[in-house]
Formats: C-alpha cells, structure tokens, sequence
C-alpha cells in the first residue's frame, strides 16, 4: 500500500504546498494551527479539490489536474475521523455503524460485521446508545468502527484526541495504536501535539505556513529537526541565531558563546537548538558560566531559568528542565553540553 501526494491550493495568504509518498504505517502530519495540515487531508479525502497536483493510492489515481481526474470521495476508498467524530446525534452506535456498510445487501453478513466490530471497538452493551450517551472514548470507537466497516484502503485521522480529556489522552493512544497496527494499512494523521505524533507514528511531516518542511522517521526527527520550525514542534526550548566559526564550531551572539558540534556546521546555518533537558553540570565540553533567574515547579520536574554570564541584556532567559530526583541543591556555576546536542538549524 503506498500513497503520494503532490497538491496545491490557494488558502488566503498562504498557498498549500503538500507533496509526501507515505507507506504502510501511521505518517503524521505536525504543524500549527491553521498550517494546511487538514486541508491536506480534505484533499486527500475529495472533500476539497486542489487547485492543481497529483493524489494516487495504490496504483488508482485519485486526483489528476493535467488529465482531468477527480474521483467522488465515495469512489476513493478512504475513511475520514473528523474531529468531533461526526456521528449521527439520532442514531444509535448500531445504526451508525450500520452505515458504514450501505453497500452491502446480505442482513446476515451485515449482522456479522456488525458483531465483529463491537467486539473489535469494545462497544458491547452499547448498541442501543446514542452519542450523546456515550464518552469521549466510546464516541471515537463508535466512529473508527463506522469507518472500519467499510475496509476503507487509507484511514484519515484529523486530529483524533482532541475532543478527549487529558486523562484518558494517554490510555486512548495506546488503543489506538493497537486498532491501527491490526489495520494494518496506510494511516494519515494530523495533529498540532508533538507527543501525539512521537507515540503514534512511524514517519513525521513538519508543516508550516502551508508548506512541507520534511519528511522523516519520527525518532530521526526529534534527533535532528533541522529548521527552526521543526524544532520548536518538536519542543525545543533554546533556540538562537548562531554563526559559523569552523567546521565544529558555532557562535551563539545572544548568549556570547562558542559551542562545538558533534555534526559538520554548514556554511547556510541559521540557528542552534539545545533542549532543555541536555545540560548538565558535569558535562566537560562546552562549559560556560550561568547566572541563576527564576525557577517553575512540575508535578515531576523543575524548570529553570537561567542566562549565559557572557549573553547580550537583551537575550532571552535559557531553560534548564530537570527531574526532582536530580535537582542540585546549590545552583551551578557552570553548565555544560555535549557536541552531540547541539542541533544545527537550517
């Protein structure tokens, strides 16, 4: 199962840009708000047609601008998750899974599909409940199985845990992952939540400003983001302008230092990247005296506030986040960093 996108749309200030080839597995697409990622998918789905561009899923072209090609979301095989699940207020769970099957006749093969999905979906004892009976969690089961139903070739998931509460977030994630290894197809999902996109995906596209930034494996991503978009999605704290000084060697004018890198420094280097969990007071290489600002307590983890002595008056703070269990009882001197978490930023 392979699918490749390749789109343009026109959206008020900005024009869509979406070109990615994804394979089985869950692809996320992480941006902002407001960045293109659902309307990729509306394209994806027929929902919206693309000003121009190319959509093929398994070897059937969707959406062809040159040759005239649009097929009907109903010819397309594709199964959307809106975000408010847009189930049926009137009707049952059973009567809105029942309309995912719509093409079939058989009332025995329909009662059989039916079965499985409750069982599948844990929804067992619900069959008589309407939507608004339901929780967050059952509500998004009761729209999976209405999509699943159908064996739709590609799921599309807009930012399927948004309407959940943060306490079941997290139980809810792992569920899904389990429905959508046993789908065992191409899953597009968006999402603005970087944990989201780490705990669910296999492949991550960075979006922003209708464009897409890259493409790639989720834990290569967050090892090396490289642009500055990417790394304040995946949750870099310190970001700041830098300048090459060698091959391993970058200054930081806000914060008045010289860092070594464990990676080459390209000569188009925009910025530096240090999340803030990579400092240490131990570590030997790139040490610099700090000054102690503020400080913010976590349920599990302290945040800490922090300049370079050597930074600019102007310079934002720095953040230095640690575990309770590792939190110094004196504030150091000196912090230090490895080479090899610096992120160089293009």
């Amino acid at each position: 199962m392979s699918l490749i996108v390749d789109v343009r749309k026109k959206l008020g200030s900005f024009e869509l840009e979406s070109k990615f080839e994804a394979q089985n597995g869950v692809t996320c697409l992480l941006g902002p708000s407001g960045c293109g990622k659902s309307m990729t998918l509306k394209c994806i789905a027929g929902i919206e047609k693309p000003d121009e561009g190319y959509i093929e899923l398994d070897g059937v072209i969707l959406y062809d601008s040159e040759n005239g090609i649009n097929l009907p979301p109903q010819k397309r095989r594709v199964g959307y998750l809106f975000q408010n699940y847009a189930l049926f207020p009137n009707m049952t769970v059973r009567q809105n899974i029942l309309c995912g099957m719509r093409r079939i006749r058989d009332k025995s093969e329909k009662e059989e599909k039916l079965k499985k999905m409750l069982d599948m979906f844990q929804l067992g004892g619900l069959e008589n409940h309407r939507p608004a009976q339901l929780s967050g969690g059952q509500a998004q089961r009761t729209a999976l199985a209405r999509i699943m139903v159908s064996d739709p070739q590609l799921l599309l998931l807009d930012e399927p845990f948004s309407a959940l509460d943060a306490h079941l977030r997290d139980k809810l994630m792992i569920e899904m992952r389990d429905v959508l290894t046993r789908f065992g197809r191409e899953v597009i999902m968006v999402t603005h939540d970087r944990n989201e996109a780490y705990n669910m995906s296999r492949e991550i596209a960075v979006m922003d400003s209708g464009r897409l930034l890259t493409v790639n494996r989720t834990k290569a991503l967050f090892a090396d983001p490289g642009s500055v978009p990417a790394a304040m999605l995946t949750g870099c704290k310190n970001i700041a302008p830098a300048i090459k000084r060698g091959e391993h060697e970058v200054y930081v004018p806000d914060w008045g230092v010289s860092l070594s890198t464990a990676q080459p420094v390209g000569d188009d280097i925009k910025a530096i990247g240090i999340r803030a969990h990579y400092f240490n007071p131990s570590a030997p290489t790139n040490r610099h005296e700090i000054e102690y600002l503020d400080e913010m307590e976590e349920p599990f983890e302290w945040i800490i506030e922090f300049k370079f002595k050597s930074a600019a008056e102007s310079a934002p703070s720095v953040w230095w986040r640690v575990t309770k269990d590792k939190r110094p009882q004196l504030f150091p001197a000196e912090l230090g960093i490895a080479p090899a978490n610096i992120l160089l930023l293009y």
